[in-house]
């Protein structure tokens, strides 16, 4: 699929949620194209191009009830992030993941003498800035909802006394990696040391399943520090690489999302849908 591709299937998406959550869940394919303004056959092919699965079956992965069906009674027990350590590996099906945590002390220096490189890229839910260093990438932002310009913003005021460059060439392979799935890509983990432990446990989580805060909190030996972990989880700079996603609120309600809670249910649909077609 090429990345303008992505794109416009990102803003299908986005318009069937609104459909669905307007109380058009039980839509057939023939009704539910007729509401999104195309062709039955125009609309089974996008779905299945981006998730793989029918338009019927991905409908019932954005429903809202779906998450609770995440939360597992006997979801494994979450690594603690000192088991984890400062690097390791984690995969996303065929993509190997690893990264590198900066220091406290190079972390309190709000990013001085770091050298930031970012790009805009097509991702399949929407426009997408990375950031990255030379340890690996450490931003990246969705901006189909929240707009190009507050993404940007935003991040830029997570380091800001950093250097910032455009250089999306620098960052190509590893940002085409981590959205085909399938390759290697870097991370270079910029935060506090608590963000930097839940950023770690998030890493944990299968793609597929789900956590809560509180799980969050116990797997970091923190188990009353749930709102903080909240925070963190908030501050995730690397979204979707490290799939904050994936943390619910206690009885799987979806909670908010930093880039737009659409996009969180696009990812959570697109996993499962992606999950079952892999295993198929």
């Amino acid at each position: 699929m090429q990345p303008d591709e992505q794109a416009y299937h990102y803003g299908v998406i986005r318009r069937a949620i609104e459909v669905i959550d307007a109380g058009g869940a039980d839509l057939s394919l023939e009704e539910l194209s007729a509401q999104m303004g195309m062709s039955p056959a125009h609309f089974q092919r996008i779905f299945s191009a981006w998730a793989g699965v029918s338009p019927k079956r991905y409908q019932q992965y954005l429903r809202l009830t779906h998450a609770k069906s995440l939360l597992r009674e006997e979801l494994p027990l979450l690594e603690t992030a000192h088991a984890v350590g400062l690097s390791g590996s984690g995969r996303l099906h065929d993509l190997f993941l690893r990264w590198e945590a900066m220091s406290p002390g190079d972390y309190a220096r709000r990013g001085e003498g770091l050298v930031v490189r970012w790009g805009w890229f097509d991702s399949p839910f929407g426009l997408a800035l990375a950031m990255g260093t030379d340890k690996g990438l450490c931003g990246l932002a969705f901006a189909a909802e929240v707009g190009a310009e507050p993404a940007m913003a935003d991040m830029r005021t997570r380091w800001p006394k950093a250097q910032f460059v455009e250089d999306p060439m620098a960052l190509r392979p590893q940002v085409e990696a981590a959205f085909a799935r399938r390759g290697e890509t870097a991370l270079h983990l910029i935060g506090a040391p608590l963000q930097i432990k839940v950023w770690e446990a998030l890493l944990t989580i299968p793609e597929g399943s789900a956590a809560t805060y509180g799980e969050i909190a116990e797997a970091i030996d923190s188990p009353r520090a749930v709102r903080a972990v909240g925070t963190a989880v908030g501050k995730n700079p690397l979204s979707w690489l490290i799939p904050c996603h994936r943390v619910l609120r206690k009885g799987g309600a979806m909670g908010g999302y930093h880039w737009g809670l659409p996009v969180k249910r696009a990812m959570l649909a697109f996993e499962a849908a992606r999950t079952e077609a892999d295993a198929a």
